[in-house]
């Protein structure tokens, strides 16, 4: 059974990772997918992508549109709009990592950081509550992560960032619940991705995988599995929820 047939996903920062297999997987369950990927280098993967998704008998759009600027995700909704007609999920995902030791971390880094990761969540949420109030329905996905919950020392900006995306996403919760828009937040642990390539390599890898009650790291299939739940009716009563998709760590 499709759980998002004939729907519309919109995917921000899906060109490789975890946003790449979260538009395959709504993709797999018959939703057209529009999704976002930011840089030159990244457009090779992204027309690919495009293609995979098409061979699976939806229709896909990839954008080249910045999340954490708000004019060009405001065009970018309502090029969506205007080419497949409403939007019923949003999944923000697009995000970055600048690791440091605040002692050390300049101003740029955290300001990066900060407008990539979470005020895109603005910057995105904002555009589409209105094709969804309008259709009286729709589901929001933040990506948001164990560090924003837990912490951990040298991400400061990235917890923060993090953090952050779960007190927004409770708000929108509340504000949005009678309008039947569900705003929930995934957060991953350690996911095998581009992003996280260095946890694996040396005597740091085994002090992770000690931590991590299933003993092993997460798939970014694990992630698109979660996020495919929360954007179905399967879901349908849960809303301003922070789903923990880390093996145990948070415990």
């Amino acid at each position: 059974m499709k759980l998002l047939e004939g729907k519309l996903s919109i995917v921000t920062g899906a060109a490789r990772g975890i946003g790449a297999a979260i538009a395959l997987k709504l993709a797999e369950h018959g939703s057209h997918i529009a999704f976002t990927y930011v840089s030159d280098s990244s457009a090779e993967k992204a027309a690919a992508l495009e293609a995979q998704i098409k061979a699976l008998g939806v229709n896909a759009k990839a954008y080249k549109s910045n999340a954490a600027d708000f004019a060009q995700c405001e065009a970018f909704v309502n090029d969506v709009v205007k080419e497949f007609g409403t939007v019923d999920v949003c999944v923000n995902n697009a995000g970055i990592s600048k690791d440091n030791l605040l002692l050390r971390m300049s101003k740029e880094q955290w300001d990066e950081v900060i407008d990539v990761n979470l005020s895109s969540v603005f910057n995105m949420t904002k555009q589409v509550i209105r094709p969804m109030m309008k259709a009286k329905k729709g589901s929001i996905i933040n990506m948001s992560s164990i560090i924003g919950i837990r912490g951990n020392g040298g991400q400061s900006s990235y917890a923060a960032s993090k953090a952050g995306i779960i007190g927004f996403t409770k708000s929108v919760a509340h504000e949005l619940g009678s309008r039947n828009i569900r705003c929930n937040a995934i957060a991953p642990g350690f996911i095998e991705t581009d992003m996280t390539h260095y946890l694996k390599e040396g005597a740091a890898a085994d002090e992770f995988l000690k931590k991590i009650p299933l003993g092993r790291f997460g798939k970014a299939e694990e992630i698109a599995d979660t996020t495919l739940f929360l954007a179905s009716d399967m879901s349908a009563y849960i809303t301003g929820q922070v789903l923990s998709a880390c093996g145990g760590l948070n415990i």
